[in-house]
């Protein structure tokens, strides 16, 4: 390294990121990705992403050049690219054996990556887990049982837990700050209005947009139920005036329209909400997000996704852990969850019993955390 010049080094640098391949994941991993660059600011960084998010990284300031990789692409395929590439370092984001194992193929001379079973060898910068990291643990059905039975207190899981402070350690080994940053994506106010009006959502009336995000991909037991959402939706258009969209996937089509049509035929002189749900591509639910005032929503991509826009979110949380994934801002997400509730967080797809984690959050709590958030925003 050229020790009088630290920067005529780092210009020379040629980074590759090697992303992961979740939504809500990938947004939570834009804090690194920040620091990274800020340590470097003259290195050349390139992040390789799955295609599904690829809208995602347009545009994104910290970034350079993005290398995307078709749906089903081979390992070979994919190392061979990384070799043309002609990488110095790079940081693997994943913790799966493959993500290594690419970058090794590659021949790329500096690899970092949390060291784990069966891909360390791979690495020539295996990091060690912080040490208030928290792995998710799924509990089985007959704890779930034990522990309603005992009346046992939740598990106390401190704030530090969260993912962010993962991918924070893991960039600080290439000299990049820890500091924690909240995750944030920037999409162009033009773009956003361009997209948001021709998906329906116009922008001229003085009625706000308010997003409802009813599926999560996980599983059901992540998900409110929908008649909730349709109550705490009207309750909210009474007190706001507001308009409603609904987003959703392809699978939650069904679910959404459902929802819609309860906004719309609930109260007398309810317009039915508009119902984007498997409508959009990615960088479309981005701008339908960023153009609404306020999103109710499960954990979920979409959840994390619009609180990295600067949208408010109210985040319904019960068989997961805020503490771990809950939306990360500063002064414009609400979690909402039932309290005293001795086996959340489970981490489960499906609820054993009674599902008392998320039948315990009423929408009239809802709506408080919706208008409270509404009020600090101003």
């Amino acid at each position: 390294m050229d020790r009088a010049n630290p920067e005529a080094e780092t210009a020379r640098e040629n980074i590759l990121v090697r992303g992961v391949n979740w939504l809500g994941d990938a947004v939570m991993t834009t804090p690194a990705l920040l620091r990274l660059r800020e340590s470097r600011p003259r290195a050349r960084m390139t992040l390789l992403t799955p295609a599904k998010l690829a809208g995602l990284w347009e545009g994104q300031s910290f970034l350079d050049e993005l290398m995307v990789v078709p749906a089903g692409a081979g390992l070979f395929q994919t190392a061979s690219r990384l070799r043309a590439g002609r990488f110095s370092i790079a940081v693997a984001l994943p913790n799966s054996f493959r993500s290594a194992l690419e970058l090794w193929l590659a021949g790329i001379p500096r690899r970092a990556g949390y060291a784990r079973p069966g891909r360390t060898l791979l690495l020539t910068d295996p990091v060690v887990p912080r040490s208030g990291a928290v792995r998710m643990r799924k509990r089985g059905a007959r704890e779930i049982r034990s522990l309603i039975k005992s009346n046992a207190k939740p598990p106390s899981i401190p704030p530090a837990a969260h993912h962010i402070y993962d991918y924070l350690h893991l960039v600080a080994t290439l000299g990049a700050s820890e500091e924690p940053l909240a995750p944030s994506l920037s999409l162009g106010q033009k773009e956003a209005t361009r997209l948001a009006d021709k998906m329906g959502m116009d922008q001229e009336s003085a009625r706000p947009w308010f997003g409802l995000n009813p599926g999560a991909e996980y599983g059901p037991a992540k998900r409110w139920p929908a008649e909730r959402f349709v109550a705490a939706a009207l309750e909210l258009q009474k007190r706001t005036q507001c308009r409603w969209v609904v987003f959703g996937v392809e699978a939650d089509r069904e679910l959404a329209a459902g929802i819609a049509e309860g906004i719309g035929g609930a109260a007398a002189g309810s317009a039915a909400a508009l119902n984007l749900a498997g409508r959009t591509n990615l960088r479309e639910l981005m701008a339908g997000l960023k153009c609404c005032r306020l999103l109710l929503t499960n954990d979920s991509g979409p959840m994390h996704l619009a609180a990295a826009l600067g949208t408010p979110v109210v985040a319904l949380f019960g068989s997961t852990c805020p503490e771990m994934t809950g939306p990360k801002s500063s002064d414009c997400a609400q979690v909402v969850r039932a309290s005293e509730v001795a086996c959340s967080p489970c981490f489960l797809r499906q609820c054993p019993v009674d599902f008392r984690c998320m039948k315990g959050i009423l929408p009239a709590e809802v709506v408080e955390a919706g208008l409270r958030v509404l009020e600090a925003r101003g």
